[in-house]
């Protein structure tokens, strides 16, 4: 003889406090997202699955939120979608029509992407990974989804850099090189400088489905950098990339900064409530810790600082 079952995260709980996320993470599946007429992208996607809890519930119903998110995946699965935030978005705001007593549903979704590539001086073709990241929080008012991608790259540090070219500037000197030779010299070889492996980060987030295709983003992110990096490399393409990376020498801020440049420069289109997301991370190879810059801003803001009108 069945019975039904005690429904125990509607009682109340011991401690009366209300959670800002409470749900599910490293939920798996895989997704197909349109590509305007070129081959679907498939991902095998990572998502994290969150509602808010007030202070009288004891607990979420875990269980609604798989089900919610497995109807939304596989019908993404079956029908492409049109960006992964997209997906995202439709989740969400399900998750706040399921749940009574939540005013605030967010999912996060990650997957690694494959970018095909040509060597820069060999020609061949090769793959690059970056990590799709979107996201997307739903209220009563508004759902506002965001995408973007973690990138690889190159960066060497200017401070080493030139500590090399001051060495090298002596030891021409002493070597009775004029001057102006030494600075044609200098101009034309980069001087050494110790190399990181940075990793880009370029997130936009808008009210709705942000008019951006990730491929842009995942550009903007590698160029930001010293130099691309690729899988394979031939020796004119190892030497390419060293010399591309030395003449280019940046800080970890100053990625951030060409980050901001390229958003501003190829998403202008944006508007300008867009919250902008950059951060740099570079793998120290001459230190145990590693460096770490980052900025979030508005879209106008951004416009505003690098055009000069605002301090």
């Amino acid at each position: 003889m069945s019975q039904q079952l005690p429904d125990v995260q509607a009682s109340s709980p011991t401690v009366s406090i209300g959670l800002n996320r409470v749900g599910v993470t490293g939920v798996e599946k895989l997704v197909e997202i349109d590509r305007n007429g070129d081959r679907p992208i498939v991902l095998m996607a990572e998502f994290e699955v969150f509602v808010d809890l007030p202070k009288w519930r004891k607990g979420a119903d875990m269980s609604r939120n798989m089900e919610v998110i497995d109807e939304t995946l596989e019908i993404a699965v079956d029908d492409t979608a049109s960006g992964v935030e997209d997906v995202c978005g439709t989740a969400a705001e399900r998750l706040l029509e399921k749940h009574d007593y939540t005013t605030q549903a967010e999912v996060r979704m990650e997957a690694r992407y494959v970018v095909h590539d040509q060597t820069p001086e060999s020609d061949r073709l090769t793959q690059s990974t970056a990590d799709i990241i979107a996201s997307a929080t739903a209220t009563d008012e508004e759902t506002r989804e965001e995408i973007g991608a973690r990138v690889t790259g190159m960066t060497v540090c200017p401070c080493s850099q030139g500590m090399s070219a001051a060495r090298a500037r002596e030891t021409l000197l002493d070597l009775g090189v004029d001057d102006e030779t030494i600075e044609q010299f200098l101009d034309a070889v980069p001087q050494p400088g110790h190399s990181q492996r940075g990793h880009a980060t370029l997130t936009v987030e808008s009210s709705g489905e942000p008019d951006l295709d990730v491929i842009d983003i995942i550009d903007v992110a590698r160029d930001s950098m010293s130099a691309r990096i690729y899988n394979l490399a031939k020796r004119p393409d190892e030497d390419h990339m060293t010399y591309d990376a030395h003449a280019d020498a940046k800080f970890v801020e100053d990625c951030v900064r060409s980050m901001a440049e390229g958003v501003t420069e190829r998403f202008s289109h944006l508007p300008d409530d867009a919250v902008i997301t950059m951060k740099q991370s570079n793998d120290e190879s001459i230190h145990q810790h590693n460096a770490h810059a980052e900025r979030v801003a508005d879209m106008d803001e951004l416009r505003a600082e690098l055009n000069g009108t605002q301090d």
